[in-house]
C-alpha cells in the first residue's frame, strides 16, 4: 500500500489542477462559442448590408455610366461648339483687323488734321479773342482717343469759322499788352489775318500777335508819317485807306524794331569807344595833313617860281629878302636858304647841300603819316578784340542757359560782329587816305628835288656868265 500511496498522491496532486484547467477551458470554449455566434450574426448582418450597398452601388454605377455617356455627348457637342466658335472667332478677328486698320487710318487722318488745325489756331490772331476754341481740338490729338462724327463736325466748324474770320475786317474789344507793359482793354481792328491795330485814348498803333500766350502786344513804336495818319483816320471813321501788312506783321516788326546807326554802333559794347577815339584822332590828323600838304605844295610852286626868276637874273639879294627869317616856317624856304649859302661852291657841293636840306625837311612833310598808319592798323585789331570778347560772352551765356533761346546769345554775337565791322569801317578809309597822303608827300619831295636841281642849274649858269664877264673885262 505504501508502495502505491506516493504515486497516488502525486497523481492526485497533478489531477486537481488539470481538472481546474479543464473547467476553465470549458468556460472559455463556451465564451468563444458565444462570441463566434455573435460574430457570425454580425457577419451575416454585415453581409446583408454589403449586399444591400452593392445593389445601391450598382444602381449608382449604372446612373454614373449613363451620366458619363450623357456628359461625353455633351462634351462632343461642346467641342463641336468650341470648334465652330474658334472658326467664328478667327473670322471675326480677321474682320476686326481689317476694320481696325480702317479705323486707325481714319483716326490717324483725323489726328493729323487736328494737329494741323491746332497749329493753325495757335498762329491765328483770332485765338486771342477766343482761346477756348482750342479746348475742342486738343483732346483729338491724344493717341488713345478715337474721334467720333461729332468731333469731326466740330473740326469742320472751327475751320469754316477761321476762314470766315480771315476774310473780314472787324472791330471788337480785346485785351492786349500796351507799350508800357500794362494789360489794357481797348478796341482792336483786325483786317483778316494780316494786320491788327488798336486805338487807346489818343494813341493809335499796330499790334503783334504772340502764339505762346495767345495775346496781342503793342509794337514799341507808333507808326509815323502817312502810315500813322491813314491808320488814325480809318479808325476815326474819316478815311477809307488803311495800311495792310501782307507779311502778317513781319514787315511792321522789322520797321519798328530796326535799329538806327547809333543803336547799331552801341551794340558793339565797350570796344566801340576806343575805335571811335581812333576814328576821331585819324580824322583830325587827315584834316591837318590835307591842309598842311596843300599849303606846302602851293607854297613850293609859287615860291620857286619867284626864286628861279630872281636867280635867272642873278638878283640874289631879292631872293635873300624873300627868304628872310621865314625859312623855318616853310620847308621850301629852308631848302632855298641852304642853297643860297653855298651858291659860290661847286655844283657837286651845292647838290649835296640841297639834298641834305631836303632830307632835313622830310620828317616835317611826313609828320603824322606814321601815326595815321598805326591807327589804321590798330582799328581792325580792336575790332578783333571785340569779336573775341563777344564770343566769350556768347559761350558764357550758352554755358549758363543753353542754346534754347537765341535771344540770350544775341548780345554777344552783336558785340562780336559790330566791333569787327566798326574796326574795318574805320581802318579801310584810314589806310586809303594814308596811302593818298603819303603819295602827296612823296610828290612834294620830288617837286622840291626838281626845283633844287633847277636852282643849282641857274646858279651855275650865273656863275659861268659872271666868269665870262670877268674874263671879257680883263
Amino acid at each position: 500500500m505504501r508502495k502505491f500511496a506516493f504515486p497516488l498522491f502525486v497523481f492526485l496532486m497533478l489531477a486537481v489542477p488539470v481538472m481546474v484547467q479543464a473547467q476553465d477551458l470549458r468556460e472559455a470554449f463556451q465564451k468563444a462559442e458565444t462570441a463566434r455566434e455573435r460574430e457570425a450574426r454580425e457577419a451575416a448582418e454585415a453581409e446583408a448590408r454589403i449586399f444591400a450597398d452593392r445593389t445601391l452601388l450598382e444602381a449608382e454605377v449604372e446612373r454614373l455610366e449613363a451620366l458619363q455617356v450623357s456628359l461625353e455627348s455633351r462634351l462632343e457637342e461642346a467641342r463641336t461648339h468650341v470648334t465652330n466658335q474658334e472658326a467664328s472667332r478667327a473670322r471675326l478677328e480677321e474682320e476686326w483687323s481689317t476694320s481696325e486698320l480702317d479705323f486707325k487710318e481714319i483716326s490717324g487722318n483725323v489726328r493729323l488734321a487736328a494737329k494741323d488745325l491746332e497749329a493753325l489756331l495757335h498762329q491765328s490772331p483770332f485765338t486771342a479773342f477766343n482761346p477756348e476754341r482750342l479746348d475742342n481740338i486738343t483732346p483729338l490729338i491724344s493717341p488713345g482717343y478715337f474721334p467720333d462724327i461729332d468731333d469731326i463736325a466740330g473740326m469742320a466748324e472751327v475751320i469754316f469759322e477761321e476762314i470766315r474770320l480771315g476774310g473780314q475786317v472787324a472791330r471788337q474789344e480785346a485785351e492786349f499788352i500796351a507799350r508800357d507793359g500794362s494789360t489794357v482793354t481797348a478796341p482792336v481792328l483786325t483786317m483778316g489775318k494780316f494786320t491788327a491795330a488798336y486805338q487807346l485814348d489818343d494813341e493809335v498803333g499796330f499790334l503783334s500777335y504772340s502764339p505762346e500766350g495767345h495775346r496781342f502786344y503793342a509794337l514799341s513804336r507808333l507808326p509815323g508819317g502817312g502810315i500813322g495818319k491813314d491808320l488814325n483816320n480809318y479808325l476815326a471813321g474819316t478815311g477809307d485807306v488803311v495800311p495792310l501788312d501782307l507779311s502778317r506783321g513781319a514787315a511792321l516788326r522789322q520797321v519798328v524794331h530796326s535799329a538806327d546807326l547809333k543803336e547799331q554802333i552801341m551794340a558793339g559794347g565797350p570796344i566801340v569807344y576806343p575805335i571811335g577815339a581812333i576814328a576821331l584822332i585819324a580824322l583830325l590828323i587827315i584834316l591837318y595833313k590835307t591842309v598842311d600838304l596843300n599849303r606846302i605844295q602851293l607854297s613850293t610852286a609859287r615860291t620857286m617860281k619867284k626864286v628861279l626868276n630872281h636867280t635867272a637874273r642873278g638878283d640874289y639879294a631879292a631872293v635873300e629878302k624873300m627868304v628872310g627869317g621865314s625859312a623855318k616856317s616853310s620847308p621850301i624856304l629852308g631848302v632855298i636858304e641852304a642853297g643860297l649859302k653855298v651858291r659860290n661852291e661847286d655844283r657837286e657841293t651845292q647838290e649835296s647841300v640841297l639834298q641834305e636840306s631836303i632830307l632835313h625837311q622830310l620828317p616835317r612833310i611826313e609828320r603824322g603819316l606814321a601815326v595815321l598808319a598805326v591807327l589804321g592798323a590798330i582799328a581792325p585789331l580792336l575790332g578783333l578784340l571785340g569779336t573775341v570778347t563777344g564770343m566769350i560772352e556768347t559761350f558764357r551765356v550758352i554755358t549758363l542757359f543753353g542754346t534754347g533761346d537765341p535771344k540770350l546769345m544775341s548780345g554777344g554775337i552783336s558785340e562780336a560782329l559790330v566791333t569787327t565791322e566798326l574796326g574795318l569801317a574805320v581802318s579801310i578809309p584810314i589806310m586809303l587816305v594814308h596811302t593818298f597822303l603819303s603819295r602827296r608827300a612823296d610828290g612834294i619831295v620830288g617837286q622840291m628835288e626838281e626845283k633844287a636841281v633847277q636852282l643849282t642849274n641857274y646858279i651855275q649858269i650865273n656863275r659861268k656868265k659872271e666868269a665870262l664877264t670877268s674874263a671879257a673885262e680883263a
